[in-house]
């Protein structure tokens, strides 16, 4: 709010409006305020339903405010847009925050999120025959003394402990989000928060399970990484009659027979996708082949073989980097080895070292090493004291050593030659191997889903250290999660309905092909309603002005210009 005083007392009022009036729209639609009011009974001033969609639409907004400045935050927002009554954000302390994130966790959640799954499904006609799932791990700071999976009001929390860390911090405490989304707009379905120490590969059946009812059916095509190979994941899905798809990993026997098949063969690969190259406007086009291995698994699926330009430059440039980085550890090894001081005068130390270079850059399997062993003539004092005419000195060999190393080229031939590949293994017979990879090519845009929900994640490790009051945060950023996808995915079919190409969303109205819920709430940003008083009284609402690019948003999402009009002065 920004007072302007002069000699008659006037007071111009400034409030935010921003992109809330969009997100509103989608959240009306959902009914997320019925759902909530329906789970969480109860009124009062400023009701636990109200705080809570506060705190939805500020992770929506990507605002990030800790808790004990949520009312600060609120304070500079048009109330009507959040839900709330002029004077209530005052009230929007971190201990009624905090309170109705208890009344949250407390309800009964996976019911309220079928009923918005649901409500989702019918309300915006999401397609669910494919769906794709992943899992991240959420980092978080702090002891969680509280959080070791303990029952709190006669519910079972996560237990927030170590395990594998996608972050690559296996130094701090972690907790498992699983996510689904369909590959219609990848909007999400379903989520699970689990303990940190759960394995992905015991997640599937269950969650596949919750998706055959969320769906109504299961022969919709389930689409996850390597930790869904498991035989008896795949097979309880075939016997159900649901569709996988999913990476075999390295270490089945079928990886192994084809690397060593394509040595000698020539596989008739198909061409499924050649495009621009995405990463470099100059670059080698990006192309995609396919082929169906001759031998399917050992439990007779499907197994598709994918071939990627980029990749194999990929592998190449790693393989090459690796390998250097093992010449070098060994030329700075040998340089050592050479210096009158090194202490390095057993063969198994010396060996020891040169296993460690390549261990750790991982260049083992291409890199040869000889070690030439000598001796060399010390001379030293037969009896101690200065030296001098009549010293006798002994002759003592002393053992030498030096480090040679070399690629070795009949294991980089054969490895070039699956530069680039992967397996795919499935069951679905009806998919034709262009459409098997489209599939498995969408698994990306749900790891974006997982980077938008850390990008905003930072509220649960560092203001919150209850595991039931995070639990709750979570099933906020899911909702938070779906109207983002919403909101992009309604804007993209608008701009595909008027055949717009793109939007020019960027710095300098650059243009954008795809253009993402953030970059849509940023266009709204600089919104306000500006209110004139007099002494209390109001004098004058200035409406915030629509630029012809907000009224084009507006008309892809078909929704009037009224809705960023106040309905009460």
């Amino acid at each position: 709010m920004r007072d302007v005083k002069g000699p008659s007392a006037l007071t111009l009022e400034s409030r935010f409006v921003g992109g809330l009036p969009l997100v509103n729209a989608i959240l009306e639609r959902l009914q997320v305020d019925r759902l909530l009011a329906a789970a969480l009974p109860g009124g009062g001033r400023l009701s636990a339903v109200q705080a809570l969609g506060v705190l939805l639409r500020n992770i929506v907004l990507n605002d990030r405010q800790p808790l004990y400045t949520h009312a600060e935050w609120a304070a500079r927002v048009e109330p009507a847009l959040l839900g709330v009554a002029e004077g209530e954000a005052a009230l929007l302390n971190d201990d009624r925050v905090g309170r109705a994130l208890d009344r949250l966790f407390d309800a009964d959640r996976a019911a309220l999120l079928t009923d918005l799954v649901l409500r989702t499904i019918r309300e915006f006609h999401v397609a669910l025959d494919q769906l794709h799932n992943d899992s991240t791990t959420l980092t978080l700071t702090g002891e969680y003394r509280n959080a070791q999976g303990e029952e709190v009001r006669g519910k079972p929390t996560v237990l927030i402990t170590f395990g594998y860390n996608k972050d690559h911090r296996p130094d701090l405490q972690q907790l498992l989000f699983v996510l689904t989304v369909s590959a219609d707009g990848a909007v999400p379905i379903h989520y699970q928060a689990l303990d940190g120490n759960t394995s992905d590969s015991t997640t599937h059946i269950a969650t596949w399970q919750t998706l055959c009812r969320l769906a109504g059916r299961c022969d919709f095509v389930y689409v996850a990484d390597c930790k869904l190979c498991s035989k008896a994941t795949l097979a309880h899905i075939d016997k159900h009659g649901g569709r996988f798809i999913t990476v075999l990993p390295r270490n089945r026997r079928e990886d192994k027979w084809f690397r060593t098949y394509i040595q000698t063969h020539d596989p008739p690969w198909e061409e499924a996708v050649r495009r621009p190259n995405p990463r470099r406007r100059r670059g080698p086009e990006d192309v995609w082949k396919v082929v169906e291995a001759a031998v399917p698994s050992r439990e007779g699926y499907r197994i598709v073989w994918v071939w990627n330009s980029l990749m194999a430059e990929e592998d190449a440039g790693a393989r090459q980097a690796r390998i250097e980085q093992a010449y070098l550890g060994i030329e700075r090894l040998q340089t050592k080895l050479q210096g009158a001081r090194c202490r390095l005068r057993l063969r198994e130390r010396v060996e020891a070292a040169v296993r460690k270079i390549l261990k750790e850059s991982g260049a083992e399997r291409w890199v040869r090493y000889e070690i030439e062993q000598w001796q060399q003539p010390v001379y030293r004092q037969e009896k101690r004291g200065h030296p001098g005419p009549a010293t006798r000195y002994l002759r003592k060999p002393r053992p030498r050593f030096s480090v040679a190393a070399r690629v070795r080229d009949d294991v980089m031939a054969a490895d070039e030659r699956s530069d680039g590949m992967f397996p795919l293994i499935t069951n679905d017979t009806a998919l034709s191997l262009p459409q098997i990879l489209a599939a498995y090519k969408f698994q990306p845009q749900l790891e974006k889903r997982h980077q938008q929900l850390k990008s905003v994640q930072h509220l649960a490790p560092v203001w919150l250290k209850n595991a039931s009051r995070i639990e709750a945060l979570l099933f906020l950023y899911f909702v938070a999660l779906l109207v983002h996808a919403l909101l992009e995915r309604e804007v993209r079919q608008g701009m595909a309905r008027d055949k717009l190409p793109r939007l020019p969303l960027y710095p300098e109205e650059r243009e954008c092909r795809a253009p993402s819920t953030e970059r849509i709430l940023e266009t709204f940003a600089p919104l306000q309603r500006h209110r004139l008083r007099d002494q209390g009284q109001l004098v004058q609402t200035f409406e915030p002005e629509l630029t012809d690019l907000q009224q084009q948003i507006l008309a892809l999402l078909r929704l009037p210009a009224s809705i960023f009009r106040s309905t009460a002065g």
